[in-house]
């Protein structure tokens, strides 16, 4: 994997968490509401712990692996900022910045996946 992309998904999905935590504060704070910021705050938060778990990762398929759970997580993001706009608890213009981050990630993640497990076996099928 490039030092670039690394250094990318490192920073991006930290600061990812940053947005999630601080969501999850203004949501329980000013809004009451505790069980959907919790699930975002636990998979947008999850992202960037597994990218670190990963770069110290002691092969390739266990690197590949835990920045494979990152782009779960991420997708599971996707979801509850998704369900959080549609519920009204953040306006579209706040869900459509904090989706354009996840999605952000969720793409680099799917390079660096597809990148790594196609070095691994020579292929790349997620059926």
């Amino acid at each position: 994997m490039r030092d670039a992309e690394t250094n990318a998904i490192v920073g991006k999905s930290f600061a990812f968490a940053v947005r999630c935590v601080k969501l999850r504060k203004y949501l329980t704070t000013e809004k009451n509401e505790y069980v959907m910021s919790k699930q975002l705050l636990r998979c947008g938060t999850s992202i960037g712990a597994n990218v670190k778990e990963a770069l110290r990762g002691q092969s390739r398929p266990d690197f590949g692996t835990k920045m494979n759970i990152s782009l779960k997580e991420a997708s599971e993001s996707e979801y509850w900022i998704e369900l959080l706009q549609a519920t009204e608890y953040i306006t579209i213009e706040q869900g459509e910045s904090l989706l354009t981050d996840c999605r952000e990630l969720i793409k680099l993640l799917t390079s660096i996946v597809k990148t790594t497990f196609t070095k691994e076996w020579g292929s790349f099928d997620r059926a």
